[in-house]
């Protein structure tokens, strides 16, 4: 018995050559935008201001800056809570960014080990 695979489905090789051409593509997409999104730098503050961090793409920090009135020797736990919350922020602004900007190319589609 034979079946009948309507117009369109299946494709053969073509249709594989266009695909993995199509993949190749978004890769090589995939690839420039991540380099550009590494070299990005995010300035990010805290404490009201009182904490500055730069980072960039890669999450590595490239400056912290303190205010002075923020440094009391008698209450360092609220001048750690402060640098937490100021790095958990980057590293946030960072991720979200570079899904946001990896979805534009990916149109949404989940792919293992991208993001």
């Amino acid at each position: 018995m034979k079946a009948n695979i309507p117009k369109g489905y299946g494709g053969g090789p073509q249709n594989m050559q266009g695909m993995f051409r199509q993949a190749q593509k978004m890769q090589e997409q995939m690839n420039e935008l991540q380099e550009k999104l590494d070299i990005r730098e995010y300035d990010v503050k805290a404490g009201g201001g009182a904490v500055a961090i730069k980072i960039n793409g890669k999450k590595e920090i490239l400056s912290l800056d303190i205010e002075p009135e923020i440094v009391d020797p008698d209450d360092i736990e609220t001048l750690s809570d402060v640098l937490v919350a100021a790095f958990n922020e980057a590293i946030k602004k960072v991720d979200e960014t570079n899904q946001k900007e990896m979805s534009q190319i990916t149109g949404d589609v989940g792919l293992p080990g991208v993001f």
